[in-house]
């Protein structure tokens, strides 16, 4: 495996490969790899030539007060785990090999980027939608992979490809869950052992929603209600960000669920900022009934 840092060197190996006609994958990661991120390198590796991971924590995609600092990092632990899971090249740049001190040129995603995480980080989408046109501009991929529990950061993502007409495929992936649900994300390393007792109850609200769906229920209202309660009782010393039920193309929000949609949330528990969703489609339930 190749660890690189300057991204021309990165934007020539990735050329080198395109012209010989190899099918390259990217999976764009901040490190602190788990079994989330080795998944998606796992898609990568079957589906393509050569693999390449960016690990870059991004300034830019980061509030005044949110946790740039303390973000969770080790790079040679990381190193090791691209490694294992057969990476060809690891982009491990510095910050300021990205964004230079005049910096002034930004790609944003109205409408999509607004809600959501966007209502409360009004900044951050716009620093995931510049960190990655430039990856995809340096490492020119076939396909590029996230995965889904970052959904409003895919759907940016997506739109943000298809607009500029960029040669890449976007390609989403299921989310991966520890044994009791609670979704792989490397900020749980946040949680004291108290609230990680907590947390799986995070995902189990949006279980209760898609079954009180799947019952018959399709007032967005109800459905806020009874999972809000629920957390309530189950996440005391959880702070609700947000619970919405979206489109899934548009993520514009929800008063009724008669159609496939996404319900999505975001707490705070302690230090952490937890996020998950979940799909939900009614029809599963007329399919279910005959």
């Amino acid at each position: 495996m190749d660890i690189i840092t300057d991204p021309h060197a990165l934007q020539t190996r990735a050329f080198e490969w395109r012209c010989a006609g190899m099918k390259t994958a990217l999976v764009p990661t901040m490190g602190y790899f788990h079994e989330g991120h080795l998944a998606l390198m796992d898609h990568g590796r079957t589906n393509s030539d050569k693999l390449m991971v960016s690990l870059f924590v991004n300034p830019t995609q980061f509030g005044p007060s949110e946790d740039l600092d303390s973000y969770p990092r080790d790079a040679e632990r990381d190193a090791q785990l691209a490694r294992d899971a057969g990476v060809d090249a690891l982009f491990m740049p510095a910050p300021e090999s990205m964004f230079a001190t005049d910096h002034g040129t930004w790609v944003e995603v109205p409408g999509l980027a607004a809600g959501l995480c966007g209502a409360t980080r009004p900044t951050h989408f716009r620093g995931v939608a510049t960190v990655v046109a430039k990856l995809l501009v340096l490492a020119m991929p076939t396909m590029a992979i996230f995965g889904e529990k970052d959904f409003q950061q895919l759907s940016v993502i997506r739109r943000m490809v298809r607009d500029l007409m960029l040669p890449t495929t976007v390609v989403g992936r299921p989310i991966v869950r520890e044994p009791d649900g609670l979704a792989k994300s490397s900020r749980n390393a946040y949680l004291t052992s108290g609230e990680r007792r907590q947390a799986p109850a995070l995902f189990k609200g949006l279980v209760l929603a898609h079954n009180m769906v799947m019952g018959g229920e399709q007032d967005v209202d109800v459905l806020k209600k009874y999972v809000i309660s629920y957390y309530t009782e189950n996440l005391p010393d959880g702070e609700l960000d947000y619970l919405e039920f979206v489109d899934p193309e548009s993520l514009a929000l929800l008063t009724r669920v008669n159609a496939p949609c996404r319900v999505a949330v975001a707490m705070r528990l302690g230090k952490a900022r937890l996020i998950d969703n979940l799909c939900i489609d009614p029809s599963d339930r007329l399919v279910s009934e005959k």
